[in-house]
């Protein structure tokens, strides 16, 4: 994940002249577009672009369509959509060949989307992260917060129905594998 943010500036040379002034003040690149060719191959979360006319191909666009420019409010609409776009990108993971949006709580792949409770977020994620196949009592107590050995089926229970809702809505069925005692995702 790119951590530099580029600000292009499509065809407005007189801003991209006085922002190119103040480039050392800014947290960001600036660079100066005048055809829809250029932007294509720099289209991205990273990126901003600051055009007089809404365009489908850009991801994350600022329209300007009042004038005089308020350089500063300009400036400060600039960093919070970075702000916005960067808060995205930590809560967007990818586990295998699914994408799955920790705010919304939503799994994706292709067109396809399903809703996922708080706690199958926190079963997804935590066995994502881990490599090696999770222990039932390590996710009793990682997940659910159980901290004595207690007798339960709660993860299978809620793993179960996990994969049941997976299967169903995109055919998958070997998402997340038992493997001796424990679980694993199969990336």
């Amino acid at each position: 994940m790119s951590l530099i943010q580029s600000l292009i500036i499509h065809k407005f040379p007189t801003l991209f002249s006085i922002l190119n002034e103040i480039k050392s003040k800014l947290n960001f690149d600036i660079k100066n577009v005048n055809n829809n060719n250029s932007l294509n191959i720099q289209n991205g979360k990273n990126v901003i672009v600051i055009s007089g006319e809404k365009k489908k191909v850009f991801e994350n666009q600022i329209i300007i369509d009042e004038y005089p420019i308020n350089l500063k409010k300009l400036i400060e609409i600039i960093n919070v959509q970075f702000l916005k776009n960067k808060f995205n990108q930590q809560n967007n993971i990818k586990t295998g060949k699914y994408f799955i949006n920790l705010n919304s709580r939503v799994m994706t792949l292709n067109d396809k989307s399903l809703r996922l409770t708080e706690k199958e977020i926190r079963i997804i994620n935590f066995l994502n992260i881990s490599r090696e196949p999770v222990a039932i009592n390590k996710l009793q107590s990682e997940v659910w917060g159980y901290k004595s050995k207690l007798e339960t089926h709660t993860v299978e229970t809620h793993i179960y129905r996990l994969r049941k809702k997976i299967e169903k809505k995109f055919g998958d069925n070997k998402f997340i594998s038992s493997i001796k005692g424990g679980y694993k995702i199969n990336a």
